[in-house]
């Protein structure tokens, strides 16, 4: 990942702006991690927006769920799993894999995940023609921390550096990202007043209305 940071400063100009007035600063009592408007599997370049200690946690202990199917493809799956030990593959079914990765959620590492669990196409739309929103497996994660910060990281989007069915990224284009730390009790706390039938449905609420708010 530290390769990864520095050709993102070589290659590519970066623009982030703080939602929160807490910054860099807090980042070593990060537990969770969640990237909104997942656009390319070259969102790895957002490491240029972390600090070299939050790099090194990234590549040591995070771990976060990857697809399968991408997984299992002979240049991304190797790549992913190069810069991201901690990726746990899991199906789109409703079967063991998600138990399993959940089995590793909790205060000794740090969690990232993609909320949408699908990758929005230059149409806003997912490959199946659906809108876009989030799912509940970041809720099921938020049950099993009780503290810690949950950094937010809301992506300007990758589609003009590599879109979906791009053979290969265009360089000298602008990173932009929205980052917000949250306390991550003070958050379930907060969450608690939206309308909805339980903790997963607010959480998936709170999620599809950050998408509309906070994403540059």
């Amino acid at each position: 990942m530290a390769k990864v940071k520095l050709l993102s400063h070589v290659f590519y100009r970066g623009k982030k702006n703080w939602l929160s007035e807490e910054r860099e600063e807090s980042f070593d009592q990060v537990k969770l991690i969640v990237f909104l408007n997942h656009t390319s599997l070259f969102e790895p370049l957002f490491i240029r927006f972390a600090t070299w200690r939050l790099v090194w946690d990234v590549a040591h202990k995070v771990v976060l769920p990857g697809a399968d199917i991408t997984m299992q493809r002979p240049f991304a799956g190797k790549m992913l799993k190069a810069l991201l030990p901690g990726a746990i593959p899991i199906t789109r079914k409703k079967d063991e894999s998600w138990q399993h990765f959940l089995s590793h959620v909790s205060h000794d590492v740090i969690t990232a995940i993609l909320p949408e669990g699908r990758m929005k196409r230059r149409n806003g739309l997912d490959k199946h023609g659906k809108p876009m929103s989030a799912r509940g497996g970041v809720a099921e994660i938020l049950q099993r921390l009780e503290k810690g910060k949950m950094l937010f990281v809301y992506s300007g989007g990758l589609h003009h550096i590599q879109s979906p069915g791009d053979k290969l990224p265009r360089l000298f284009k602008t990173i932009t990202a929205n980052l917000e730390l949250v306390d991550i009790a003070k958050y379930k706390t907060l969450i608690a007043d939206i309308k909805a039938k339980d903790f997963k449905a607010r959480v998936m609420a709170d999620m599809d209305r950050r998408l509309l708010d906070y994403v540059p």
